[in-house]
């Protein structure tokens, strides 16, 4: 098996285990990503600068929301295809990714999964176009690994309900057209709101000064009296069960996602070792340095394989919380491990914006934290084998 410097090394043949649409959709995501984002990350992570226009072409090539009808705009795809095309864009970037597995996972799943069909009409089309970004409203200042613990509320006004509160840490909030929020009713039910740009009140301050995720826009939602109509509530879920839900939709494409991030280290890292010259031959000739990326291939490997029988059991309707959790911290773990391997193996080289390595690690490391937390991830395990719930 020769190193191919364009093509990453299939080592146990997964591709035979893919349709031949499936990897024509991951060859149309990668060549999209090629050409739109690979030559300009660097730029846009080092100025802080989200690219508003990549929303509309990640739209056009059908990056949000793969797996909804087609009568929506949706790509009518399963769930592998959904993994690829989020492996295939982490590749690139995990900013890139979060941009369009928010979309997709967090906005366009709970309004087609538990919204109304007028919902679904109004605002799917325009999201998986790009026309309309998207954003989602769980974690609060005071409230992360706890969200059944959260202030913001509605209240029903009679014609409408009035939303206050704040969110923080949200994906997309300074661009969004359109927000799914969650709130606590009177009740304190926790129930989904679509809150739209312009509604009096509503305000998204964008967060400044990330190390991490820097070409992804990160800032909050607060709700001042925003008044809210009655149609927008999410008619069809109650409790944490429509949050939750969502998070299992959007931790599983990170599953796949982390996966390109590393892939792509590794990739960087092996050519680099061929190229440079120490003590008269290729630093890939050391025993230390084949022991890294001997070490890199394996663990992408493996968890390849194991997100692979995921998007089976997800199409089959099989795919367990727990299990998409194990998988989350997985890979997203393996994948910080290996952008440190990679960046040893860079040398001094590893710092500099000429290599992926330091934006892709300075990204996972808000990768390992969002969307479930690496410590509480392995509590959801815990809890799963043992029957006690460690964090309550």
């Amino acid at each position: 098996m020769a190193y191919n410097p364009t093509e990453f090394l299939d080592y146990f043949n997964i591709d035979d285990l893919l349709t031949d649409e499936h990897k024509l959709i991951r060859k149309s995501i990668r060549d999209f990503v090629k050409k739109e984002i690979s030559p300009n990350i660097e730029k846009w992570a080092q100025d802080a600068y989200f690219p508003s226009d990549i929303v509309k072409k990640f739209g056009d090539v059908g990056a949000f929301g793969p797996t909804i009808p087609e009568q929506y705009g949706g790509g009518g795809l399963d769930y592998i295809s959904y993994g690829l095309i989020m492996q295939e864009i982490e590749r690139g970037d995990s900013g890139m990714r979060s941009t369009a597995s928010v979309q997709g996972s967090l906005v366009m799943y709970p309004i087609y999964a538990y919204g109304s069909e007028e919902q679904r009409n109004k605002y799917l089309p325009k999201l998986a176009s790009g026309e309309w970004l998207g954003c989602f409203g769980l974690t609060e200042p005071d409230f992360g690994s706890n969200p059944g613990g959260m202030l913001t509320n509605i209240k029903d006004m009679g014609d409408h309900y009035l939303l206050n509160g704040a969110k923080m840490w949200i994906s997309n909030s300074p661009e969004c057209q359109v927000a799914v929020v969650w709130a606590k009713n009177e009740q304190g039910r926790i129930k989904g709101v679509i809150v739209e740009r312009g509604m009096e009140g509503f305000t998204t301050p964008e967060i400044h000064n990330k190390w991490s995720l820097r070409a992804s826009c990160t800032g909050e939602l607060v709700f001042n009296n925003v008044k809210v109509p009655k149609e927008n509530l999410l008619p069809n879920v109650d409790g944490l069960r429509g949050p939750l839900g969502c998070l299992d939709s959007a931790r599983f494409g990170i599953a796949w996602g982390a996966i390109g991030a590393a892939i792509d280290c590794y990739e960087s890292a092996l050519k680099y070792s061929l190229e440079r010259i120490q003590f008269d031959k290729p630093i890939g000739a050391f025993q230390l340095t084949q022991k890294k990326l001997a070490e890199m291939l394996t663990e992408i490997t493996k968890a390849q394989l194991m997100v692979w029988r995921l998007g089976v059991l997800k199409n089959e309707g099989k795919a367990t919380t727990q299990q998409i959790s194990m998988a989350k911290r997985n890979s997203v773990d393996m994948a910080l491990h290996i952008a440190r391997e990679a960046r040893q193996i860079h040398g001094g080289m590893g710092i500099t914006g000429e290599y992926p390595i330091m934006r892709h690690m300075m990204n996972l490391e808000s990768v390992i934290t969002y969307e479930g937390t690496h410590d509480i991830h392995l509590l959801i395990t815990g809890a799963d084998v043992t029957g006690i719930q460690a964090f309550k």
